[in-house]
Order: C-alpha cells, then sequence, then structure tokens
C-alpha cells in the first residue's frame, strides 16, 4: 500500500501529519515522530503573547519595587525576543540536520510588524514550510464581518511577499459565510489550509470565581465539523486541504481521506497514547486500504466528498429532522 501524498507541494511518505504541541517541541521527540512513521511535523508554535507576557512578568516585578526609571527594560523586551527565536530557530536547523520528514514552523502573531519579523527568520533557518495559526476573535462589536475578513486576507499577502517557502493558513470555522472566505483565501497563493484551529474554551470555577480551562484535548466527536467542510471545500479551492480535530483513530483518517484532505493533523490522541500511535493509524489506513483493494490514495481521495455526492444536501442539513421528527417521548 502506497500511503505517500502531497502536503503543501511536498511529497510525504504519509498522510498522518503530528501537529503543533509540546510534544513537537524538542529533537527527541521529533526523532521519535519520524521513527514512527509520521509524514511530516509541524513544529510548537511560537506566540506573539507568550514573549510579550514573560516581558510584562517582569515589568510588573520591578513595578511592586517602584522602580524609579524603567527605561532600561526595553532590554528585556529585545534580549527575551532574541533567546525565544534563537530556541526556536535552533530546533528548525537541528531538526533538519537529524530528520528527513518536512519541518514546518508554526507561527502565532497578532500583529503585522510581528509577522514579518518571525516568517523572515524562520525560512532562513531552513523550514520546509510555515504555517500560519490565524485568529481574530469575532468579538468586537465594532468590526463588521468584511473588516475581519479583509485582515486575514491582507496579512496572507504580505506574508506572501515575504517569502518563497509554501505557507498554509490554520484557519477557525467563525466566519459568516465560510466557503466563499476560504474559497478567496485560497486564492491568495498559498498552498493549504488548516481545518481548524482548536482553542483554549474557558469553564468557570464557581466555587473560587476563577475561568478555568475545558476540554483542552480534542475528543472523537470534534471529528464532524472539520468531516463536513473538508467535504463541502473538497475540489473547490487552489490548494490543499489538511483536516484537524478530533482525529483519533484510524478511522477518522480514512473519513478525512474520503472527504478529500490531502492529509491530516494528529496531537491530542498522541497525548493520550504516545507517539508511537503514528505507527498504528498508518497501519489501520494499510488495513482498511488493503480490504477495499485500494493501491495509492488517490485512488478513493474525495470519494465521499460533496461535489462527487449524488446528494449534495446531505452535507448542508442542520437539522436532525430524521432523528426527532415524529418521535413522541414520555417525559413525566
Amino acid at each position: 500500500m502506497d500511503l505517500s501524498t502531497s502536503y503543501l507541494g511536498l511529497k510525504i511518505k504519509s498522510p498522518v501529519v503530528v501537529g503543533s504541541s509540546s510534544i513537537s517541541s524538542s529533537l527527541k521527540n521529533l526523532k521519535k515522530i519520524e521513527e514512527s512513521g509520521a509524514g511530516a511535523v509541524v513544529l510548537k508554535s511560537i506566540f506573539e503573547e507568550e514573549i510579550y507576557y514573560e516581558y510584562e512578568s517582569i515589568i510588573r516585578e520591578e513595578l511592586k519595587q517602584e522602580a524609579p526609571n524603567l527605561d532600561y527594560l526595553d532590554y528585556y523586551d529585545y534580549k527575551i525576543k532574541q533567546d525565544n527565536i534563537k530556541k526556536y530557530l535552533e530546533l528548525i536547523s537541528e531538526a533538519k540536520k537529524e530528520i528527513d520528514i518536512p519541518v514546518i514552523a508554526s507561527i502565532n502573531c497578532t500583529c503585522t510588524h510581528e509577522w514579518q519579523f518571525f516568517i523572515k527568520k524562520v525560512q532562513e533557518a531552513g523550514a520546509d514550510a510555515i504555517e500560519l495559526n490565524l485568529f481574530i476573535p469575532p468579538s468586537d462589536f465594532s468590526k463588521d464581518c468584511k473588516e475581519i475578513e479583509n485582515i486575514y486576507l491582507d496579512l496572507t499577502d504580505k506574508i506572501k511577499g515575504l517569502i518563497d517557502i509554501p505557507v498554509s493558513i490554520k484557519l477557525s470555522y467563525y466566519f459568516s459565510n465560510l466557503a466563499a472566505f476560504v474559497k478567496k483565501l485560497s486564492e491568495k497563493d498559498i498552498q493549504g489550509l488548516v481545518l481548524f484551529n482548536r482553542f483554549f474554551q474557558p469553564d468557570f470555577d464557581i466555587e473560587n470565581f476563577k475561568v478555568i480551562p475545558s476540554n483542552v484535548l480534542s475528543h472523537p466527536s470534534d471529528l464532524p465539523i472539520s468531516l463536513r467542510w473538508t467535504s463541502i471545500l473538497s475540489g473547490r479551492l487552489s490548494c490543499d486541504l489538511i483536516a484537524s480535530t478530533g482525529i483519533h483513530n484510524s478511522e477518522a483518517v480514512v473519513k478525512q481521506i474520503l472527504a478529500g484532505a490531502n492529509a491530516v493533523q494528529v496531537t491530542s490522541v498522541l497525548y493520550k497514547n504516545g507517539i508511537e500511535y503514528v505507527r498504528e493509524l498508518n497501519e489501520g489506513l494499510k488495513s482498511w486500504m488493503e480490504k477495499h483493494n485500494y493501491i495509492k490514495l488517490d485512488d478513493f481521495r474525495g470519494k465521499m466528498s460533496q461535489i462527487k455526492s449524488p446528494n449534495p444536501a446531505q452535507y448542508e442539513r442542520v437539522q436532525f429532522m430524521k432523528y426527532f421528527s415524529g418521535r413522541e417521548y414520555d417525559l413525566d
């Protein structure tokens, strides 16, 4: 069975890609990831917020001491940023020397000039591609949907003008017309779209009145969101589709390829089962292909996408009519 596929224009040996997380933040783990059979790896994201948070922490400590002059703290801004970037660039350089699978940098920033600073350095370090983790919260009451969409489109234009290596955009599904927007974005000369981001989910501690994390890891029940949209978008975009979130077994890998995905990203399942679980995902995919007499992924990729479906409306139905209409329940 041939599991090779194209990922952002790069030839990879398996459609299973290890997504950005702390799992992919050390050279030791990157070697394990390759040994386990992953097609590529996305490094842990470097966050602009992390850099500034560390800087602000130092400032807060200095303020407690009532320092009379804080001008010298500009040094920390430069030094902390330099150290964080240096470590990240060293990981890219070392990985390129030690492993053969594509090494994809992941960058998460919030303002344009910082994007430009990070991206140029990452390309120089030897990254095979860059995954941009873009998310502008749709919670600003002063911005309409068009304004938010234009921010994404403008950022993508600027980024593509700075580098030559492939670029993928990791998106959320918080758009008023996701299909139309994603199509516009795919035409911006990017090589891939990752569906979808996974965000911090807040919960409340009702005894201590604190906001706490909820559902840190994905669950198999999260799969249908990306499965639906991969199916709808497959065959209609000018770039690769990479499915993410809720992929916890080889069946989910098969489903996403049937939907039209070029590859899938896994993270949460590796926290639960270890990096070696990549091997099991590949073996399960091979077994399914053998059972159905498929030799390569292209033999069945997109077979169940909306564009190839005899009943396209199935992918857009939003009500549970089949399950709840006509049923009676005794609630007493």
